[in-house]
């Protein structure tokens, strides 16, 4: 079992060992920094009560870190290629289980259900770049699957996720998560805590479950009437939603956005990124 790959020059000699290069196409770079790991485990608020859902375990750094802390740690990584490194990595960890799957594709509820009973998980992600809005919405969509996510993110999607109505970051993906989970910045991750170095600093989130959304309006409308909102930001909602909004066959005119806009006190002219989610609700209550 090699020992914590936290340590000076523990995770290059892994790497060398297995002759293990970081995959561009699976945008792999391999933490290496304990300050980070042990902030994660921290955020997370692993006990030996939880079973952890960890999405890219890589070579298993953080993996031996919460395995150190949880009662179970499942796995899921999708480049079959570190199967001979996590079986070194990981030997000993009797806690531990790795499910060689593309999360993307995975069942998460019926994996709940296998390993933990049907309790929710705790997840724990460093998440790739390229992938991190997928992952995200479908961690977030599997309602009572997990209990909170803690993942390292893109600094520039997290000011995203964490933005707040009228902010130039502030889209789509801020309302969504806002929408099923608390969001919350932890730390933020330099390039140098990283091998290879990515060229932008990252940052870890933790995302706390929402009982119950934090306001009522049908789901899939709701969605349908933010996505179209913001696909065109340069026009007004009005002539964004008129011209881009559909769910199940219906469309909007512009003068029935408009005539809703004016009854919740609204510009015809005002712009998506000036609505908050409860707007947005309400916005969708009357256009229903």
């Amino acid at each position: 079992m090699e020992g914590l790959l936290t340590a000076p020059g523990a995770t290059r000699r892994i790497l060398d060992k297995h002759g293990i290069h970081a995959k561009k196409k699976y945008g792999q770079n391999f933490l290496i920094d304990k300050r980070v790991v042990a902030g994660i485990v921290q955020a997370a608020g692993v006990t030996e009560e939880d079973c952890v859902l960890e999405i890219g375990p890589g070579i298993g750094t953080m993996t031996q870190a919460l395995a150190r802390a949880a009662g179970r740690v499942v796995c899921v990584e999708i480049d079959t290629g570190l199967f001979d490194v996590l079986a070194d990595t990981l030997e000993g960890y009797e806690n531990v289980l790795v499910v060689w799957q593309d999360i993307l594709k995975t069942d998460i509820r019926a994996l709940m259900e296998k390993e933990n009973g049907g309790r929710p998980f705790k997840v724990v992600a460093n998440l790739p770049y390229y992938v991190t809005t997928p992952i995200l919405m479908k961690l977030l969509e599997q309602k009572g699957c997990f209990s909170s996510v803690t993942v390292m993110v893109q600094q520039e999607v997290a000011d995203r996720i964490c933005a707040e109505a009228g902010s130039r970051d502030y889209g789509a993906i801020s309302l969504a998560v806002q929408y099923y989970a608390r969001p919350d910045r932890v730390l933020k991750v330099p390039p140098a805590s990283f091998i290879p170095r990515p060229g932008v600093d990252s940052c870890v989130l933790h995302l706390e479950a929402r009982k119950e959304p934090p306001v009522r309006a049908d789901e899939g409308f709701l969605f349908a009437l933010i996505r179209a909102a913001f696909n065109q930001r340069r026009k007004t909602l009005a002539n964004a939603l008129s011209h881009g909004f559909s769910h199940e066959g219906r469309r909007l005119s512009r003068e029935e956005v408009t005539g809703a806009l004016e009854k919740l006190g609204l510009s015809p002219t005002v712009r998506g990124e000036a609505l908050t989610l409860k707007d947005y609700a309400d916005l969708s209550e009357l256009l229903k």
